[in-house]
């Protein structure tokens, strides 16, 4: 492991960071406008974003100028190094403004400060892997600049600080093919443009062109342009943060549901593809095996939650009522959330509605919600938390194990019932005319195993921390699908700050895991790795 090599791409990342950090530290000192300078200047997230921006653009600069030989030194093993442990400092850097803000809200004691750093490393994390999981008990309380850097991690963390680095510095190394792999599973930029950089700034390009039509489409349906630059960031890298308490839900507009609807579904979907179908070329698409699963699942799931909720309604008061919540309802205020549960989902075409956008959320792992799921059915519950193993498309910004794999571990369990009766059969895997080498389907199996390991993994450790089974479980998938809000304690309409400091930082590993798809991460752990 040449050690130059990493501190080199890592100063061009913080150099990148510095700069991006000038947006929101631009909307704060413009929401403080009306005050004197003194006072923009003594505001806890001015003094964050400052802190951030000197630290990655001077020190970002010290490394690049120190180490900049280490550009010709790269292999695969730094660009794993540089994506796993770029991810964990990026986000350290990203977090301070949060952190200044959360210790001068809740004291400058110990504990409040280890708990203030915490809380604010747990969210930017959540943000940057696109999960969506948050510890802010009062969203709308929060100053818009640090809304903003929520949803602005969400946006960079969807298509990958690295690929934004190599757009803006082309010569990042020999390696920035393997960093690129190692935040776009499935992505292969050799199909697509000979060079790496030009199929990077690609995908960035179709990636913002969906975010600015989104915008405009949710601007015009009656949000405010901040509101819909946030929510816009958040759907396309399928995050999930609002600048709502209650989410979409508080947007009483079916115009808002259904265009978030159409593009958690568009970032659900293979970006390669997007950019195929722009050009014309709609055959690909429609052709591609991956992407027709993907739509049958979403279709089923869809069908069966309608059904559901069309023909039962809501789970039984008393049922409903004893799902865990960390903060319980009175009786009042529990009958008056039921009967506005209920309205949500009378007559048939609110169903569609609300099970449209709530599988959809869930399936892309995007983690948006207009309803509390936890008072739906307990089939219902299940087939959510089934469907968050799935995710999205290979190459898209979506979370969980991704429908190729899916498939492909279907096509060897089934393949392998068929030797079984036919021992001499020759049957390799094939997805569509291609047939599946046999490493990859050996990493494929091997990345399902991993992935369900740590997800039992992480549910029994989260035992020791929740009071509650259901809770433990819904915080490993929400957390390692990257999807945000599970089921009882973290269901819709709860949160995450409850849960212990512990808790927290097993949940942030998760999330790394999860988002950079655990042999990134994992490798680190090898001694191996680490020798010159």
């Amino acid at each position: 492991m040449r050690k130059s090599a990493i501190l080199f791409a890592i100063g061009k990342l913080m150099q990148v960071l510095g700069g991006v950090l000038l947006v929101p530290l631009g909307i704060a000192v413009w929401d403080y406008r009306a005050h004197e300078v003194a006072r923009i200047a003594a505001a806890p997230e001015v003094i964050g974003f400052v802190c951030s921006i000197l630290i990655s653009l001077i020190l970002g600069t010290i490394l690049v100028v120190l180490f900049r030989r280490g550009r010709e030194l790269q292999g695969a093993r730094e660009g794993y190094a540089i994506v796993a442990l770029g991810w964990i400092w990026m986000t350290f850097l990203s977090c301070l403004p949060l952190f200044f803000y959360l210790t001068d809200v809740n004291g400058m004691s110990f504990d409040h400060v280890i708990a203030g750093f915490t809380d604010a490393y747990f969210e930017i994390m959540s943000g940057f892997t696109t999960t969506g999981a948050t510890i802010l008990t009062d969203i709308e309380a929060v100053p818009r600049s640090l809304l903003f850097l929520r949803s602005l991690a969400h946006w960079l963390g969807g298509m990958g600080i690295i690929t934004l680095a190599i757009v803006i510095f082309p010569s990042m190394g020999v390696t920035a093919y393997q960093m690129f792999r190692g935040e776009v599973p499935g992505a292969r930029p050799d199909k697509l443009r000979p060079r790496l950089s030009q199929t990077v700034s690609i995908l960035w390009g179709v990636y913002g062109l969906f975010t600015a039509v989104e915008t405009v489409l949710l601007w015009a349906g009656g949000m405010t342009l901040f509101e819909a630059v946030c929510h816009a960031f958040a759907t396309m890298a399928t995050g999930g943060f609002s600048t709502m308490n209650n989410s979409i839900a508080a947007y009483g507009s079916d115009f808002i549901h259904w265009v978030i609807i159409f593009f958690m579904y568009l970032a659900g979907v293979n970006f390669l593809l997007h950019f195929r179908a722009l050009r014309g070329d709609f055959e690909t698409m429609y052709r591609n095996r991956e992407f027709v699963f993907y739509n049958g699942v979403i279709a089923v799931g869809i069908i069966l939650v309608t059904s559901v909720l069309y023909f039962h309604g809501l789970a039984p008061k008393e049922i409903a009522v004893d799902h865990f919540r960390h903060d319980r309802m009175s009786a009042l205020e529990f009958d008056d959330h039921y009967a506005n549960q209920e309205a949500e989902i009378d007559g048939l075409y609110s169903c569609i509605r609300t099970a449209a956008f709530q599988v959809v959320a869930i399936v892309t792992t995007t983690g948006f919600a207009t309803a509390d799921f936890d008072m739906w059915p307990d089939l219902v519950r299940f087939l959510l938390v089934f469907f968050m193993f799935f995710g999205g498309c290979l190459g898209s910004t979506g979370g969980g194990m991704k429908m190729l794999r899916i498939m492909i571990v279907f096509k060897v369990a089934w393949n392998q019932l068929r030797k079984m009766t036919q021992p001499r059969l020759v049957a390799p895997v094939k997805v569509g005319d291609q047939v599946i080498d046999d490493d990859r389907v050996v990493n494929i199996v091997a990345f399902f195993i991993l992935f369900t390991g740590l997800f039992i993994m992480t549910g029994f450790l989260m035992t020791f921390f929740v009071p509650d089974l259901t809770t433990a479980v819904a915080c490993s998938i929400a957390t390692i699908g990257n999807i945000g809000p599970g089921l009882a304690g973290i269901g819709a309409t709860e949160n995450y700050a409850w849960i212990p400091l512990p808790g927290k930082w097993i949940l942030v590993i998760s999330m790394l895991l999860g988002r950079l798809e655990i042999f990134t991460v994992l490798i680190m752990f090898r001694p191996s790795v680490w020798r010159k």
